[in-house]
């Protein structure tokens, strides 16, 4: 398990460290909110045309030799931008060419690496297992943004070659720990077996209810694409504090799953959801109408607080619910929503802000969230009304 958190760390320090660079200097060449929400397009186009094969191939194939590839090709990516930055002249295009590169390794990468997790632990032990892993996560997305805005006073080709060694560095680690993988799924890939994952989440509403509440309220909330506005435009500041604020929504969720790893949810975890995430749209409304660094840090802070609350629980309920021999499918099609609330987010943020402003924009997004809380809770009851993770 250590090797496992030490693996996914250095990666998400790896993403992090390259998203400020690419968001800074996208906005810098360009200067346009809605190249920003292209770069969040870019990322989530592969995961939505790959979604079935990714899920299949994790159930099919050994599971950390997927993320091990898929880190390299990530890593070979950021080889792209490094060049295109010291060597062939950096453009717009070139950027999302070699982003939409990244993405295609994000795809396999993020879905298949939380299929780990279970096979790293027993059952009843799983709910820390999946607070301690978010930890490392949180605490990486802490790292990386930082780390990012620091080395980009170097320039941007330093954030991406160091982001490249983390990558080879996880992709290495990987190959050395040991799953309990039960027998794969050895039937060819058709279109029952590609479609088993979303049938499945169909078929559940608590599931359903716990990854599409996710999916709309953070679609509507996320306002991290809109931080580089922020940070240049609004606060009158300069890559290191953007590198701050990205970095504040995970020191929130850090604390968040310190405290959820001592103290496991075991009541009333339907409605901690729901509360989690109308928190969440509340915060977002204070960002947007935030004109000072400390107040814009404290509401990005709660509203990472209370996203890890709701993505434990949901991460939680999906791992739970799911057998093994379809965990790889699920968490393909659970990685799309996700993908769908953060990168298709960013570029509804971008669009948005494009037409009305960027603070219209993450105003308009946190009411939206909360607008999602009262429609779910009417639509989901049985996700209302869940009382632990664990039945039975």
């Amino acid at each position: 398990m250590r090797l496992f958190l030490c693996a996914r760390g250095a990666a998400t320090i790896a993403y992090q460290m390259a998203g400020v660079a690419v968001g800074w200097q996208v906005y810098d060449l360009t200067k346009r909110p809605f190249d920003l929400g292209l770069v969040g397009l870019v990322q989530f186009i592969p995961s939505l045309l790959l979604v079935l094969y990714v899920g299949h191939a994790a159930d099919r194939y050994d599971r950390r030799r997927i993320v091990s590839l898929a880190q390299l090709a990530e890593a070979a990516a950021l080889v792209g931008l490094l060049l295109a930055t010291l060597v062939f002249g950096v453009s717009r295009d070139t950027i999302l060419l070699f982003v939409f590169a990244l993405g295609i390794g994000r795809a396999f990468d993020y879905s298949t690496m939380q299929t780990l997790v279970p096979s790293l632990v027993e059952p009843e032990a799983l709910p820390r297992a999946m607070a301690a892993s978010a930890s490392v996560k949180q605490a990486a997305t802490i790292a990386g943004p930082l780390l990012g805005g620091l080395l980009y006073l170097a320039g941007p080709a330093a954030v991406y070659g160091t982001s490249c060694l983390m990558f080879l560095f996880s992709a290495g680690a990987l190959s050395f720990i040991r799953i309990r993988q039960t027998m794969a799924v050895r039937q060819p890939a058709s279109l029952a077996t590609l479609l088993a994952g979303i049938t499945f989440i169909r078929e559940n509403p608590v599931v359903l209810g716990a990854i599409s509440l996710d999916l709309f309220a953070v679609l509507l909330g996320g306002a991290t694409a809109l931080l580089p506005i922020y940070a240049r435009d609004i606060l009158l500041a300069g890559p290191q504090v953007l590198g701050l604020l990205r970095a504040a929504p995970a020191l929130g969720a850090l604390a968040a799953s310190l405290y959820l790893a001592r103290h496991p949810l075991d009541a009333r975890v339907g409605r901690i959801m729901f509360a989690a995430v109308a928190c969440f749209g509340l915060m977002t409304v204070l960002f947007a109408l935030s004109r000072s660094v400390p107040l814009s840090f404290a509401a990005l802070s709660v509203m990472g607080a209370a996203d890890m609350i709701s993505v434990v629980i949901r991460a939680s309920l999906v791992q739970l619910e799911t057998p093994d021999e379809m965990r790889g499918r699920v968490s393909a099609v659970n990685a799309v929503f996700i993908g769908t609330s953060n990168e298709l987010g960013e570029f509804e943020s971008g669009l948005t802000a494009a037409w009305f402003g960027a603070v219209p924009a993450a105003m308009l997004g946190g009411i939206g969230t909360l607008v999602v809380v009262l429609l779910w809770m009417r639509l989901f009851p049985q996700l209302l009304q869940r009382e632990r993770l664990q039945t039975g």
